[in-house]
């Protein structure tokens, strides 16, 4: 038996006693052991694992049950970067693949309930707006620029309440999905109401979140994955990107000549924006495989098209600027051979040993350059008010992960009128912010203020026509019905029956390739049809 009395242990038991059980799959003394509530859960051991971590890594399933009921995070990586999930996926055990996706989503929820009270703050606070923001997928590849999709998100903000519109929704079974959606958040004192209105369907698909008082086991019974969103995760490979900007530095860009350079300028949407260059971008793309049967392998690899095959050869061969560097790893894995004293000992090297399936790992990096044009003039204010929609974006949003994650490094002064990141392998993101307020188009339901629309008797009708455009573009009036559910529609409590969303990175990533893929594939003969009718995004 392990001593009981914590000052009473020598060794790994004495410095990790949660990890050393996980390690010995006593799960009897773990449940009592984390009841006592003395030992942090989430302590990392010498290799960089939490205890959930560890007992995911080594499938054992009763441990990690025992750590999520007395809540373990699901969301931390271990030192490699790989999440609990991730490891799970690897073990190959269904059981245990559903049982940290069900806690994974909980904790989301959870997450997310507790972070709408200062977002509701947020939005109290920060001023009325209408925005476009242009989305815009570019490649330095010609064939695949053709292809790339784009959309266009309509912004509302009044009050503590959102609206934000797209035609673009996101992708099932890998197809690309196109429709017209509005997704409403409308806030109130003690809860907030989310709708997903499908302006196709006529219907309305709303849920109250409650800012307190929720029930545990309720959440925990709706985040329940099925079978099938468990099976097509031990059929596909583990893939993650994820941009390094530890090193990123930014340089204003320069025109002209010879010694006749200067600093370079752009008029972005009217707006005079600094252009900035992003250098020390890397994008990193790991896939892992060794989850899966030789059957599926065959599938990942024996689906290429000839362009996948082209983009494979475009991508070894790097763009304007862009170097690729491709990696494979195969670890060995051997527990047996490694003893706890070996394992929790921080100066053995374990060498290309570890716990779990051997690894099968294939790792692409590329360097890329980015770019911003900031305007310090301009009317929005990224951290109070831009900052918060893009924070709520993100929770369902990958590709809106991705720009808060940008953003939020130490920019140069100035609004981001416009920004160009890398997003996947040869693909890049550009969004673009325009019409504000309903300045360079109007939009039935915003106006300007009436005190900016009305000339005072005997002034310059031209000069106050120039000073009432410059200053509803600061501040507008948004109609309040662009937020409750549209006459006619038919309203359903809870969310849409095919939630079949999954909102992770690597099917993210995996998606948009895929479409890519396809679109390509249907365009060589040089049609571009399938481009206008379905063009690809997520949501």
């Amino acid at each position: 038996m392990i001593p009981a009395n914590a000052s009473a242990r020598k060794g790994p038991e004495g410095k990790y006693p949660l990890h050393y059980l996980v390690w010995h799959n006593r799960h009897r003394e773990l449940e009592k052991e984390v009841r006592a509530g003395q030992v942090d859960i989430e302590q990392l051991d010498p290799r960089g694992r939490t205890p959930l971590h560890l007992a995911t890594t080594l499938g054992h399933l009763e441990c990690a049950r025992v750590l999520l009921a007395h809540g373990a995070d699901v969301g931390r990586e271990n030192r490699s970067g790989w999440t609990v999930l991730q490891e799970a996926v690897s073990t190959r055990d269904l059981e245990l693949v559903q049982l940290v996706l069900r806690y994974r989503d909980y904790q989301r929820v959870v997450k997310r309930l507790a972070g709408i009270p200062v977002l509701l703050e947020k939005l109290r606070k920060a001023q009325d707006f209408y925005v476009e923001m242009k989305w815009e997928f570019t490649s330095w590849v010609p064939l695949v620029s053709k292809i790339c999709p784009s959309d266009t998100y309509k912004v509302w903000k009044s009050g503590q309440n959102l609206r934000v519109d797209t035609t673009l929704l996101g992708f099932d079974h890998m197809t690309w999905q196109r429709g017209n959606r509005s997704f409403v958040f409308r806030g109130q004192d003690t809860s907030a109401i989310v709708m997903e209105i499908d302006h196709d369907r006529r219907v309305v698909y709303t849920e109250t979140l409650a800012l307190a008082g929720q029930d545990r086991e309720l959440l925990l019974a709706a985040a329940q994955p099925t079978e099938e969103q468990v099976l097509s995760r031990l059929t596909a490979p583990v893939v993650t990107t994820q941009l390094d900007t530890k090193n990123i530095s930014f340089e204003r860009n320069k025109t002209g000549i010879l010694g006749w350079r200067s600093e370079k300028t752009e008029i972005v949407n009217g707006y005079e924006a600094k252009v900035y260059g992003a250098s020390n971008v890397e994008l990193i793309t790991r896939t892992r495989t060794e989850h899966l049967s030789e059957q599926h392998k065959g599938k990942v690899k024996g689906c290429k098209t000839p362009l996948q095959s082209f983009l494979g050869i475009a991508e070894q061969h790097g763009g304007p600027q862009n170097g690729t560097l491709i990696t494979q790893t195969l670890s060995q894995a051997n527990p047996t051979a490694i003893t706890a004293e070996e394992y929790f000992n921080p100066n053995f090297e374990l060498g290309n040993r570890d716990m779990g399936r051997p690894m099968e790992l294939t790792t692409k990096t590329q360097k890329f350059k980015a770019k911003l044009w900031l305007c310090e003039e301009h009317p929005l204010s990224l951290c109070e008010q831009v900052a918060p929609i893009i924070d709520l974006m993100a929770v369902s949003n990958a590709l809106f992960a991705k720009l808060r994650d940008f953003i939020t490094l130490r920019l140069p002064p100035g609004f981001p009128v416009k920004i160009e990141i890398p997003i996947f392998h040869i693909l890049n993101a550009r969004i673009t912010f325009g019409n504000l307020n309903g300045c360079d188009e109007p939009v039935p339901s915003v106006r300007g203020s009436p005190s900016s629309e009305t000339p005072s008797p005997g002034s310059d009708s031209s000069s106050v026509s120039s000073s009432s455009s410059t200053t509803s573009c600061r501040s507008c009036e948004i109609s309040p019905a662009l937020f409750e559910a549209p006459r006619g529609y038919s309203v359903l409590g809870g969310q849409r029956e095919a939630t079949a969303r999954d909102d992770d990175d690597d099917l993210l990533q995996f998606a948009i390739q895929q479409s890519l893929l396809e679109a390509g594939s249907h365009n060589l003969g040089g049609a571009n049809q399938q481009q206008a009718r379905h063009p690809p995004y997520v949501l």
